[in-house]
């Protein structure tokens, strides 16, 4: 035993274009299929039904009758996304669903019985989940899917055939609703069967052996069972929202207002699976026949739709299409939010969607490469430094109480350093020593690269007398107001340090660190660099 529903949107070309263009539901609305005057209607709104439009009338004989019409072509991108829409509606009810066709959605509904007492109810969830995505439904509930399919175009949906009813619900309806081939209908009508339940009174074998496999098949389906059973469809990697704009787009503003609601539409569909967008991909159709495509790498999976929409502002601006707009598509690359466990005594944790849309925000405003977590580098120089990907740390189980011990002298560093002016003093060279006592530094040798240290004598002594910052030119003048104040007369100092970096390079790195104590109390790390002799403050010690 099978049971499964259909599900149905009526005029599907106009709903899937409703659905994208919600303020045009209570006016008079025609979609056309064709090109020009030839174009024949397809579908309309009730007040356009209301005045006489029928199927099949061409957009002059519309407008006739119509003067005030608003005419749409037929468009694939807004049904396209209409229809995956529809599926994953219905999935929310049952992971089992095939796609039959445009407006058309099969579920297995079997196994449901502790979710909902009646299947009238699975109907009425069905409906109210396609409602919610802006796509009104009719759902029937049989055992066959023609079953389910006629029941579904049968006044006061939800309908529900019995289990074991289907031959019964299908014997009055013509033969042709089980679209026989033509040449198998014409042996049909010459044998006088005129309906589906007389076609299911014949008997198997004597239809079998006059009409072959077909005609089994559509013995079998009168008799209410199906021939190839419900082929479930893998969910897509990707979700799609897009439509073909009415006229050409030029200028970014009215693209703007018509991707947000794509923008908004696609933001609804992740949640509705748990899911946020991680890569946003931006599809342009350009007047004639051009392309435009972009890709939006996050920092974090978000469905902020102002957080996506600012990144394709960002994107257009910086890299203009170059031609109107005709039409356009987002793709969204799903992934999962992170997920946090709830403490019950300890601080709350940060929400993961509150973090994903201010890591989206900060992203848009300062660009690529210069949001995540800083990480030192496998190097000497204290500035060397990587980003990666931001992860908060977990909070503690419990609030710590504060430490009562002594407390540590902490570095803060400048970045980047602030330039210096140091006035030194050199004290006597110490005592030289002979030739055959020189030291002389090893070779050193990494991988296949070599290096012969020359001989030279210790460097001088220094004394540091005073610092201050050094004076800079007007353009620097709202940095330098930011900098601490460096003064003063050096009264205790500490070093040098040398670090020597990166020699086989162009721009090695040759430094001498001191930590010094001015006279205003301050304690500060400095730097100098050998090959240019300046001197920098690398941080201060609070």
């Amino acid at each position: 035993m099978t049971r499964l529903a259909c599900l149905v949107v009526p005029l599907f070309p106009l709903a899937a274009r409703l659905r994208s263009e919600p303020e045009l539901a209570h006016e008079a609305v025609a979609i056309f299929e064709g090109n020009g005057n030839t174009a024949r209607l397809v579908a309309a709104t009730r007040p356009a039904r209301r005045a006489g439009l029928k199927p099949g009338f061409t957009l002059p004989q519309a407008r006739l009758l119509l003067p005030k019409l608003t005419a749409r072509p037929r468009d694939a991108e807004c049904e396209r996304s209409a229809q995956e829409a529809l599926i994953e509606a219905a999935e929310t009810i049952s992971p089992r669903s095939e796609e039959a066709k445009d407006g058309v959605v099969y579920l297995d509904v079997l196994g449901l019985e502790r979710r909902f007492a009646r299947e009238v109810q699975i109907g009425a969830a069905l409906m109210e989940a396609t409602q919610a995505e802006g796509l009104p439904t009719k759902v029937g509930i049989a055992s066959s899917k023609l079953a389910a399919r006629v029941a579904a175009d049968s006044p006061g949906s939800p309908t529900v055939v019995p289990p074991g009813g289907e031959a019964e619900f299908l014997a009055p309806l013509p033969l042709a609703r089980l679209a026989p081939e033509a040449e198998v209908a014409s042996t049909l009508e010459r044998w006088g069967v005129r309906s589906i339940g007389e076609l299911a009174r014949l008997p198997s074998a004597e239809v079998t052996s006059r009409l072959g496999r077909t005609g089994s098949e559509l013995h079998g389906i009168a008799r209410g069972m199906d021939a190839q059973p419900l082929i479930p469809r893998q969910p897509p990697p990707t979700f799609r929202e897009g439509m073909t704009l009415e006229w050409p787009l030029v200028s970014l503003e009215p693209f703007l207002f018509v991707g947000r609601a794509a923008l908004d539409r696609l933001a609804h569909r992740l949640c509705g699976r748990g899911l946020a967008c991680r890569r946003l991909e931006v599809a342009l159709r350009l007047e004639p026949d051009g392309h435009y495509e972009r890709a939006i790498e996050l920092p974090a999976p978000t469905r902020d739709t102002k957080t996506l929409l600012t990144l394709v502002r960002l994107e257009l601006e910086a890299r203009p299409p170059g031609a109107p707009v005709v039409g356009f598509s987002f793709t969204a690359h799903p992934d999962r939010s992170p997920e946090t466990q709830l403490s019950l005594f300890g601080p709350a944790t940060l929400s993961p969607d509150r973090l994903a849309a201010t890591l989206a925000r900060l992203f848009a405003l300062l660009g690529p490469g210069r949001v995540g977590s800083p990480k030192p580098l496998d190097a000497h120089r204290p500035e060397g430094f990587q980003l990666e990907p931001y992860t908060p740390p977990p909070p503690p189980e419990f609030d710590s109480p504060p430490s009562r011990g002594r407390g540590l002298l902490g570095a803060r560093t400048f970045r980047p350093a602030i330039p210096l002016e140091v006035i030194t003093a050199h004290l006597p060279r110490p005592h030289p020593i002979a030739a055959a006592d020189t030291i002389c530094e090893p070779k050193a040798t990494y991988g296949s690269a070599s290096r012969e240290v020359a001989e030279k004598p210790p460097p001088p002594s220094l004394r540091l007398l005073s610092i201050a910052n050094q004076p800079h030119d007007s353009q620097e003048a709202e940095n330098v107001a930011k900098r601490p104040t460096i003064q003063g007369k050096v009264r205790v100092a500490s070093g040098p340090w040398n670090l020597e970096e990166e020699w086989w390079s162009e721009h090695p790195v040759d430094r001498d660190y001191w930590d010094v104590e001015l006279s205003d109390g301050g304690i500060y790390r400095i730097y100098q660099e050998r090959r240019s002799q300046e001197w920098f403050a690398d941080g201060i010690y609070d």
